[in-house]
């Protein structure tokens, strides 16, 4: 009978010196059984390559701003664009970044963790005659789109269509309030929500001559 008893004996007082040196070490018990699952996973931002021999793309290389965990991250694309490069194809192009930015993600780009902000009720056109020559305007104001898509829209229309060399847009709305200049800084690419806490976007000059036709 002393041998029977004494191994629990012995077994209670390893659990307990167990249970003492767990203490110690800052480890805090628990007094059910807990499934934590597999570790916490991370978007990569990096899209894969289809697997199988790659198709060549034919068109004209651009490159287009998606959010990924909560920043901008250009994507490649292949696109159809005017031959002319003239400054009044600024609409068709701008037009065609949009399409792209409207749509959703590829298979590959959304496993990444790639996502658009983009309505798909936005549209783009040219500039009005009292607007600047580089100016574009929306069907919905850029004040009162998401902050994301509109950081999304002025990386993207800055890096094709730069205002002045600069990676800025030059954006208006539907209504007769002057556009605006909005520029993507580093900033903007790290922190697309800037409009929500900053007054982003500077006014314009308008065109010479402007003032005397009105």
């Amino acid at each position: 009978m002393r041998r029977a008893t004494g191994r629990p004996v012995r077994r209670a007082a390893a659990l307990l010196a167990l249970a003492l040196t767990a203490a110690g070490c800052g480890i805090r018990g628990t007094s059910v059984p807990v499934d934590a699952g597999g570790a916490p996973s991370r978007v990569s931002c990096r899209a894969e390559e289809p697997a199988g021999v790659p198709e060549v793309p034919v068109g004209d290389p651009v490159r287009i701003y998606l959010v990924c965990s909560s920043a901008l991250v250009p994507v490649e694309r292949t696109v159809s664009l005017p031959k002319g490069g003239t400054s009044e194809d600024r609409p068709e192009v701008a037009r065609t970044l949009l399409d792209e930015l409207r749509q959703r993600p590829a298979p590959g780009e959304e496993d990444a963790g790639f996502d658009t902000a983009v309505p798909d009720d936005l549209t783009v056109s040219g500039p009005r005659a009292d607007d600047p020559d580089d100016a574009l305007r929306l069907n919905i104001r850029p004040e009162d789109l998401p902050s994301f898509a509109l950081a999304q829209l002025v990386c993207t229309y800055g890096t094709r269509l730069p205002v002045d060399g600069k990676r800025a847009a030059v954006l208006g709305g539907p209504d007769d309030a002057a556009p605006r200049r909005y520029d993507c800084s580093d900033a903007v690419l790290r922190h697309p929500d800037i409009a929500q806490h900053t007054d982003w976007g500077s006014p314009v000059p308008a065109p010479d001559g402007a003032d005397a036709e009105g």
